[in-house]
């Protein structure tokens, strides 16, 4: 029978746990059961007791209870749960991992999870399912399913026993007709950012891309995305990229809704990928509804996307400074890189007649881009906007060219 990894705090989640498994079992799917608990007595039977997940840690038990603060204590037991449950799959003893959490007990489950390869059966039963930043804390980049349990789990009753059986007959189905774990995508998968605003460019890049035998793989750039792409290329999974859409990067200038951290657009070069980069969507960064924009950005040019997201227009000198950052992020790269600039608007919104354009915002990005830029980057620009299809006609063929020089 297929197994799974089931985790949970069992001196809190021990009943819960216990008729999880049974549910399982009754499925036809064993369950290892993973104690993450700490401090008090487990209240169902482990096959994996505390003590040896924080020895796989690397601590004492004893060390990870006195750690000083509940937040010290989680943070040493995650290394132990990611370490056994990577091996327990490293060893084919578990296709998939269920998790019954609360705050605490979801992140543990969840680091664990994101620490498997896309394609992995994952689900993360928590009340915590809920809000931004903490979704975000349990899905990470990977592929975790996260199903909210309405009531905090503490207890057998109507409302929690069929949210379990929910729980345990999706894992059952999942880890019994699983895709397979993600690997190598082979030799002509390249990795392409999109956001709604160049939808029309990436759907005419791809196109190209596949009439040459490419299979390009899309990664929506809300600052998820973008690093999601980047990590799958750590793990050799993509040939090389188009970086079509830097919003994440424009983001992370304001601390807008889709910004990442200081390593986006660095990763391709530091690994020596081939890379055609276009700054797509650079003119502006993402902030909740237009009703609850902060005072400052309110005399700003805005779009209107959805009701809960708005796009905030950079003014001149952030563009130039954007420019400058994308630049010395290319610099460092390792493998070639090739930018394709165009002139006529960054994003379907920056368009003449459009709420965001703005021609000497982005004259200032693509002149401080263009002049930060190692002399051996080649940077192009192309009288076009962002979204024309004898733009994404370029780009296309600028990558076809990159690949079959490096190879």
């Amino acid at each position: 029978m297929p197994a799974v990894a089931l985790i949970g705090t069992l001196d809190t989640k021990g009943d819960e746990i216990a008729y999880v498994r049974k549910r399982l079992e009754a499925l036809r799917v064993d369950a290892v059961v993973i104690d993450s608990g700490i401090l008090g007595e487990p209240g169902c039977v482990a096959d994996i007791g505390r003590e040896e997940v924080a020895a796989a840690g690397g601590h004492a038990l004893a060390d990870v209870q006195s750690a000083g603060s509940r937040g010290a204590a989680v943070s040493l037991m995650v290394d132990g749960v990611r370490a056994l449950v990577v091996r327990l799959f490293a060893e084919g003893r578990v296709q998939g991992v269920l998790c019954l959490g609360g705050a605490e007990g979801a992140l543990l489950g969840a680091a664990a999870m994101q620490a498997l390869p896309v394609g992995v059966p994952k689900l993360l039963v928590s009340p915590s399912a809920s809000g931004r930043r903490t979704f975000a804390a349990f899905v990470g980049e990977s592929d975790v399913c996260v199903m909210h349990s309405v009531v905090d789990i503490l207890g057998l009753n109507g409302i929690s026993r069929p949210i379990f059986d929910n729980a345990a007959a999706a894992m059952a189905g999942m880890v019994r007709d699983a895709g397979a774990p993600l690997g190598a995508l082979g030799e002509h998968c390249v990795g392409v950012t999109m956001l709604g605003q160049t939808t029309p460019g990436v759907m005419r890049l791809r196109d190209q891309l596949v009439r040459a035998g490419h299979e390009p793989v899309i990664f929506h750039a809300n600052g998820v995305g973008g690093p999601a792409m980047e990590h799958l290329c750590e793990e050799g999974a993509l040939q090389g990229v188009v970086d079509y859409t830097l919003s994440e990067v424009a983001n992370s200038l304001k601390d807008g809704m889709h910004a990442t951290g200081p390593e986006r657009l660095t990763i391709a070069g530091r690994l020596g990928l081939p890379q055609v980069v276009v700054p797509g969507c650079v003119d502006f960064f993402n902030q909740g509804p237009r009703d609850s924009l902060p005072l400052a950005y309110r005399s700003r040019k805005a779009y209107f996307h959805n009701p809960v997201m708005t796009l905030v227009r950079l003014d001149r000198e952030e563009s130039a400074e954007l420019g400058g950052i994308v630049a010395e992020r290319l610099n460092r790269a390792t493998g070639p890189v090739h930018v394709v600039a165009p002139t006529r608007g960054f994003s379907l919104a920056d368009a003449e007649g459009g709420d965001l354009w703005d021609p000497e915002a982005d004259a200032a990005f693509l002149d401080a881009l263009s002049s930060a830029l190692r002399p051996e980057i080649p940077y192009e620009a192309v009288d076009a906007h962002v979204d024309d299809h004898e733009f994404a006609d370029v780009v296309a063929s600028r990558y076809l060219a990159l690949v079959g020089a490096y190879a």
